[in-house]
C-alpha cells in the first residue's frame, strides 16, 4: 500500500469510527466527566456548607430521594449512590418495582432502615465515605439532638437538609437546584424547574382569570394506614395543593401546622364537598388494610372498590361530597415528592370539572416521564367515585 493509500484508509477508518461513537457509547458517557473542586452551597435549612463536587458518592437519608436523584441523572441514577433507607421498598413498593426492571442493581445497594424523622445511620456513613449525606428536613431535630452532623464532619462527611414534604411549594424549587449543583446537573434542574412552572401555570392562569367559588375540600391524609379519622393537612403541603386548585381546604381552619387531626364533628359541620383520600399500596404496613393501591400500573378497578369503603365513614354522613359522590383517591406520595404539580392539576380537574375539562394531569405526568426519568409512565395515581376523573 503506497504512503498516500495508507493515509486515505486512516482517514476512513477514523470517521467510520467516530460515526459508530453515539451507537456504541451511552448518552450518559459521553457526557464529560467533570473534575471534583470545593463549592460552597447553602441548604434548606439555611446551613453554609462546603463540599466537594460533583459529588460521587451520596448516601440518601430517604429512599424516596431517588425521585430527584432520577430525574436529574435518568441514565444511570445509582452511579453516585453508595447507599440508602429502605422506605421506598415499603411506602412505594409499585416504583421500587419500575427501578428494579431497569436498574436491577438497586436491590444489591446497601441500606439502612428508619423513619422520616429519624436518625442518620452512623454506621453507614462511616463505611460508605460519601461525599454528602442528605437529609430530610424534619430529621434536623433528632439529629441535632444526638450531634450527629459534628460526628460526621469530624469525618470530613458534609451534610445537606432537602425538603419535598414539610414545605413544599417553597423548598422543592431550592431542592432542585440544590442537587442540581452539587451533582453537575445544573442546567437539566432549569429544564425541571421549567416544566414545574409551567404544569402550575395551567392551572394558577385559569383561576386567575375565571375567579370560581372555592368550595370546602376535606383531605384525608394516609387513608386506610389506620383506623384513626381524621388525619389531614394543614395550611402545607395537600392543604396548600388544594387551595391551588380553586377549592378550600377546611384542615387550614383548624390545623396550625403541616399535619395534624380533625374530629368527625368538624368535618361534618364543614360539609365539605370533596373528600380527597391519600392513599398507596401499604402492604408491607398494614397488610390487608383499607388502603387504596394507587401507584404506577395500579388496578383501577380494585381502587375503585377500596375508595367506595371510605364513603361509609361516619365523618362524612351527611355531607354534600357524599351526596354528590365526590370522593376521589390520589397517590399519597405527591405529597413527599417533586411531583406535587401533577396533584394540584388532578386536584383542580375534581374540583373545577367545568374549568378543567382539558386538562389531562396523566399527560403531563407521562410528558415528565419522557423527558426526565429512566422509564415510561405507568398510570393509576388517581381515582374517583365522580364522572370527572
Amino acid at each position: 500500500m503506497t504512503e498516500h493509500r495508507w493515509q486515505l484508509h486512516a482517514a476512513v477508518t477514523a470517521i467510520v469510527l467516530i460515526a459508530l461513537l453515539p451507537t456504541a457509547v451511552s448518552a450518559g458517557e459521553l457526557r464529560p466527566t467533570r473534575a471534583q473542586e470545593p463549592i460552597a452551597v447553602t441548604d434548606i435549612a439555611g446551613r453554609h456548607v462546603t463540599l466537594n463536587a460533583p459529588v460521587k458518592r451520596m448516601l440518601l437519608g430517604e429512599g424516596r430521594q431517588l425521585y430527584l436523584i432520577a430525574s436529574l441523572e435518568p441514565e444511570d441514577p445509582l452511579a453516585h449512590v453508595v447507599a440508602w433507607r429502605t422506605d421506598l421498598i415499603a411506602a412505594d413498593p409499585a416504583t421500587y418495582a419500575q427501578y428494579l426492571e431497569v436498574f436491577p442493581q438497586l436491590a444489591k445497594l446497601p441500606s439502612f432502615k428508619g423513619q422520616e424523622d429519624s436518625l442518620i445511620d452512623i454506621e453507614s456513613a462511616i463505611i460508605q465515605k460519601p461525599d454528602v449525606v442528605l437529609l430530610n428536613l424534619e430529621a434536623m431535630q433528632a439529629n441535632k439532638d444526638a450531634n450527629s452532623i459534628e460526628k460526621l464532619a469530624a469525618l470530613n462527611i458534609p451534610v445537606l437538609y432537602i425538603d419535598f414534604r414539610h414545605r413544599p411549594l417553597e423548598n422543592t424549587e431550592p431542592t432542585i437546584r440544590l442537587l442540581g449543583r452539587i451533582m453537575g446537573r445544573e442546567a437539566r434542574a432549569e429544564e425541571i424547574i421549567a416544566f414545574r412552572r409551567q404544569a402550575m401555570a395551567a392551572v394558577a392562569n385559569v383561576l386567575a382569570a375565571k375567579q370560581p367559588k372555592r368550595p370546602n375540600v376535606f383531605v384525608e391524609r394516609i387513608g386506610g394506614y389506620s383506623q384513626d379519622c381524621c388525619l389531614s393537612f394543614g395550611a402545607d403541603n395537600f392543604g396548600r395543593y388544594v387551595e391551588l386548585a380553586g377549592g378550600h381546604n377546611i384542615g387550614s381552619d383548624v390545623i396550625p401546622s403541616t399535619f395534624g387531626q380533625l374530629s368527625p364533628e368538624q368535618v361534618i359541620v364543614a360539609d365539605p364537598v370533596h373528600v380527597v383520600v391519600t392513599s398507596a399500596d401499604w402492604q408491607a404496613y398494614v397488610p390487608g388494610g383499607h388502603w387504596i393501591p394507587l401507584g404506577p400500573g395500579a388496578d383501577l378497578q380494585v381502587a375503585r372498590k377500596k375508595l367506595e369503603w371510605f364513603v361509609t365513614r361516619d365523618a362524612y354522613a351527611g355531607i354534600a361530597a357524599k351526596r354528590m359522590r365526590n370522593f376521589h383517591g390520589i397517590w399519597h406520595q405527591f405529597y413527599n415528592s417533586p411531583y406535587e404539580f401533577v396533584a394540584v392539576q388532578q386536584l383542580a380537574k375534581w374540583i373545577h370539572p367545568d374549568l378543567f375539562a382539558g386538562l389531562d394531569p396523566n399527560a403531563t405526568f407521562a410528558e415528565y416521564h419522557r423527558r426526565f426519568l429512566p422509564f415510561a409512565y405507568r398510570p393509576g395515581y388517581s381515582i374517583s367515585l365522580s364522572d370527572s376523573q
